[in-house]
């Protein structure tokens, strides 16, 4: 039976289917956008020490495991310790603790008090194993070398170098998988540059054995002195954009791409109250405009940041043995490092979050990191302020407030169309009016009529 290559979505790898902390920033968390707002997107862990690699790979895949197996180029020989099975959860967990976050305040009184809440005008800165011997002959005489065959966990894998992309191309070909048009010339590159091939397909007894319904993410941990993520296999027999999240943990600082731009997205932007209702839509629509504007040749940072502590809390850091398990081998399972981190969270763990979409053609090359040491905390952060429900005459100061009200709605109205590029009239009709809508007994009731008109009822 043909085996077809399909993508593992996002991740951009070859899938082959047989298939000093900052100022605080306070405010009280009210919701997060995290993967989960993206189709075809897949999550990578990469843990970096010197020339120590540890990489958690995450995907999305869909259908019957038998026809599941990837291709991944990696830059040196793996042994079988090398590899592991981790687990999803730890991945999801640190995709909500750096996901971008919504937060909330609530105006004071104007009559009774100054405001004590200012928002600052800018935040801090922001089956069975693969048949043995038939195989390696046959590969010998294609240049394909079969340097190791392991089973780990309910995977099976092999890790095979190679001469030529035309006799690995043959030798995958007649081993039953289908390659997409184009695979050979990039599978030559990676040849070029002496790096070996990472096989795993599905091990359906050992599956069944350990009792898992679903596709646990895999790990390898490697040395070598290169920091790149490999993605244009994946892009071959892409069926549209992808979307990637790569979380990058250290000790130095925040990691950047050097091969593409790395860009922090808006961030600290106060956007109407409206807003609260539909954050997905807000920041998918958002992340949309910014990757047309800078024609999907960007890596955007939505995070930055100590692991020890956050401000506001999209979900609690993750503890020193979910980190151990992800790969950071310099902390022990209490935690104890060099110092005491803030708040007993672990210690000496710096989290980039960096999100992309791309296609082959818009990211012709692989992703090469490097870190720095820039350990400044940022992270993606929008806020609403619910005005105060008084009475406008109570007081001098009140009149005042509800006059400043308004200048405040509308600039909020105008900094939501120019992230979002949504109507700006639309905007204005969706915000009520800051006196007429306060009076008691009346319901706002155009922001329901402002989501039709961008969504259409949805």
């Amino acid at each position: 039976m043909k085996r077809n290559l399909s993508l593992l979505p996002a991740l951009g790898l070859l899938a082959l289917v047989a298939s000093t902390p900052a100022q605080a920033f306070c405010g009280f968390y009210v919701a997060k956008a995290d993967t989960t707002l993206f189709n075809k997107a897949s999550k990578v862990v990469m843990v970096r020490d010197g020339n120590r690699t540890v990489l958690t790979m995450a995907n999305d895949f869909q259908g019957d495991p038998k026809e599941f197996a990837i291709v991944v180029p990696v830059p040196t020989f793996l042994e079988k310790g090398q590899i592991h099975v981790g687990d999803r959860a730890m991945i999801d967990h640190l995709d909500a603790y750096t996901s971008p976050r919504l937060v909330e305040y609530f105006d004071d009184d104007p009559c009774q008090v100054e405001m004590r809440r200012q928002i600052p005008a800018s935040a801090a800165p922001t089956g069975a194993a693969m048949e043995k011997a038939d195989s390696s002959a046959r590969a010998k005489k294609l240049g394909v070398t079969i340097e190791a065959q392991y089973t780990v966990g309910e995977y099976d894998i092999l890790i095979l170098s190679a001469k030529e992309s035309d006799g690995l191309e043959t030798w995958l070909k007649e081993n039953g998988y289908k390659l997409p048009k184009g695979a050979s010339p990039v599978l030559g590159s990676y040849i070029g540059q002496k790096m070996r091939f990472f096989v795993a397909k599905v091990n359906l007894k050992e599956q069944s054995k350990l009792g898992y319904s679903y596709l646990r993410p895999l790990q390898v941990a490697y040395e070598s002195p290169k920091f790149m993520l490999p993605i244009r296999l994946g892009t071959l027999n892409a069926n549209g954009p992808q979307e990637l999240f790569v979380f990058a943990l250290n000790r130095t600082g925040r990691v950047e791409t050097t091969n593409y731009r790395t860009i922090r997205l808006q961030t600290d932007a106060q956007v109407p109250v409206m807003v609260k209702e539909r954050f997905s839509d807000f920041y998918r629509a958002m992340f949309d405009r910014e990757v047309e504007k800078d024609g999907m040749r960007a890596v955007y940072l939505e995070y930055a940041w100590d692991m020890g502590w956050c401000d506001p809390c999209a979900a609690d850091p993750l503890s020193p043995q979910e980190l151990r398990q992800l790969g950071v081998f310099w902390i022990d399972e209490a935690g104890q490092n060099n110092f005491r981190a803030p708040q007993g969270g672990a210690q000496n763990v710096f989290v980039s979050r960096l999100h992309l979409r791309y296609t082959g053609e818009k990211f012709p090359e692989d992703l090469v990191f490097q870190e720095t040491g820039d350990r400044q905390n940022f992270q993606g952060r929008y806020i609403i302020r619910h005005p105060w429900k008084g009475n406008p005459n109570s007081c001098d100061a009140a009149r005042r407030y509800f006059d400043d009200l308004k200048v405040r709605q509308e600039r909020e109205a105008q900094t939501l169309a120019n992230l979002t590029g949504w109507s700006l009239d639309d905007i204005r009709r969706g915000i009520p009016s800051p006196v007429l809508d306060n009076r008691p007994g009346t319901e706002p009731t155009q922001e329901q009529s402002w989501w039709d008109r961008l969504w259409g009822g949805r």
